[in-house]
């Protein structure tokens, strides 16, 4: 299905540099799409770039097993939780000045989680980057909805984008490892000082100067606090389940409260006069049904991310540099297919036939991995399931189509944002459910005596073998939710 955006010829929707002509409105659209790929590119390497260096971490600061966590909790909170409000506020002051202000407040926060010297500076550091990263990811989408209004074009873009994000979690891999046995910890987040600052140089020249409809036409402060409150309790409730447990007090009296919080924002937003979220964007069949599918697949492969790099370290006695090489095919797949066919087989096929697809493929790899063993041969045991990762990129660059399908240019940003929390919530449901279950059959099975290595890969497998299942739930949801889409005659040669 053809996204659909009103084309806009006023000024405020070109770029305030760009010169007359259509070469070089398109030359600006380019750099345009690479520096919000490359502000894409930094979030999510960030994301992932810390967990290969947390054991260095730990030794280097003092961190307690449980603290330590909170090196990843403390951006996740800040990230999940801010998302939809700074979507809303780039529709209402601008897109392209919070993209620039969220990409500021990242590169300086990088610097001081890099210069930290103990554990509350580094998580304070940590939270931070979140606030940052969630400036500048919620309206990134958002911006290029509005500049590629021609649909081929912005399919390609959407394959640029998605790109980013599916592939930068696993290049995080690579990079945390080989700077942290080069160079030390601290370089994975000094390497976004030069990068932040080029984005910043670069994006004031050829981002659009759009202006907003301006504070008076949506500023529901109420609003704003009801959901960023709720969305900050949930993330924050779900991941100290390991902790705590699903039916303790704390989790269940904290899920209480944001459960409330959240509804009563619902409310809210149905009841104000301007409200924060319009939930007219969550009408749309398609909308709705890809961020569903979107929260299913980001648990999911939290197991691929995180618990086949704790897999290689843990029981095959790999090294950082070791494990994010060997992540690598991962990425060199999911980039080949995203950049190279997705566009053209949404075109061809529809985003749901190729993001169910995508999802099949995906289960193929984690049903493989579900298997592995405590003895594991990296070519016969983990490689297939890195190539059979090339299912995230057919799956992401359709599924952030279909996130976006419903947002006209006025609500292009809550479009992004609302698609960016989803996925932020899966990722936060990932790590609660899979590391809690995992955790369960390890203790289980050191209990009943089996040797640590075994345990923990009787962990491992369980997560893989859940993730396999939110997988096809997602599948199910696509096909059942999702209509087909129509795709254009192909042309005659």
């Amino acid at each position: 299905m053809a996204l659909h955006a009103p084309r806009d010829t006023s000024a405020t929707s070109r770029p305030t540099n760009a010169p007359s002509g259509s070469a070089g409105t398109a030359r600006h659209r380019g750099l345009a799409l690479g520096v919000i790929a490359a502000g894409m590119l930094t979030v999510t390497l960030d994301g992932s770039i810390v967990t290969v260096a947390m054991p260095t971490v730990q030794r280097d600061l003092g961190f307690t097993p449980a603290g330590l966590s909170w090196v990843v909790n403390a951006y996740l909170i800040a990230f999940g939780s801010l998302l939809l409000l700074a979507g809303r506020l780039g529709d209402l002051i601008g897109r392209t000045r919070v993209f620039l202000a969220g990409t500021a407040v990242f590169t300086v926060a990088s610097l001081l989680a890099g210069a930290a010297t103990t554990p509350a500076l580094l998580i304070a550091a940590r939270f931070l980057q979140g606030v940052g990263s969630a400036m500048a990811s919620a309206v990134g989408l958002g911006i290029l909805i509005t500049l590629f209004s021609e649909a081929r074009e912005r399919a390609r873009a959407i394959a640029v984008f998605s790109f980013t994000g599916a592939a930068g979690a696993s290049l995080g891999q690579v990079l945390g490892g080989i700077l942290t046995d080069a160079l030390g910890w601290h370089w994975i987040f000094f390497i976004n000082l030069p990068i932040g600052v080029a984005i910043l140089l670069i994006a004031r020249r050829v981002l659009p100067a759009d202006r907003g409809e301006g504070l008076a036409s949506g500023a529901d402060v109420l609003g704003a606090a009801l959901v960023t409150a709720g969305l900050m309790l949930t993330i924050y409730t779900v991941v100290e389940v390991e902790e705590h447990g699903w039916i303790s007090a704390h989790t269940l009296g904290l899920g209480a409260v944001a459960l409330a919080l959240l509804v009563a924002f619902t409310v809210r937003q149905a009841t104000a006069r301007t409200p924060l979220m319009p939930l007219r964007v969550l009408r749309s069949r398609s909308v709705a049904g890809a961020n569903l599918v979107q929260v299913l697949m980001v648990a999911a492969l939290f197991s691929f991310q995180i618990i086949v790099a704790l897999h290689l370290q843990n029981v095959l006695g790999y090294g950082a540099a070791e494990t994010g090489l060997a992540m690598l095919p991962a990425a060199v797949v999911i980039g080949g297919v995203s950049l190279g066919v997705s566009a053209r087989l949404n075109a061809r096929f529809g985003e749901r036939t190729v993001l169910l697809t995508g999802i099949v493929l995906l289960i193929a790899a984690l049903g493989f991995l579900s298997r592995v063993p405590a003895d594991a041969r990296y070519v016969t045991d983990v490689l297939p399931a890195m190539l059979l990762a090339a299912g995230f990129g057919l799956a992401l660059p359709a599924l952030t189509a279909l996130g976006m399908s419903g947002a006209g240019r006025n609500d292009a940003g809550l479009a992004s944002g609302v698609f960016n929390t989803t996925q932020q919530i899966g990722m936060a449901l990932g790590v609660a459910v899979l590391t809690t279950l995992a955790a369960a059959r390890t203790d289980s099975m050191l209990a009943e005596g089996s040797r640590r290595a075994e345990a923990l890969t009787g962990g491992h497998q369980l997560a893989f073998t859940v993730g396999t299942g939110l997988l096809a739930a997602a599948f199910v949801v696509a096909f059942l939710v999702l209509r087909p889409t129509p795709t254009p005659s192909a042309p005659r040669s």
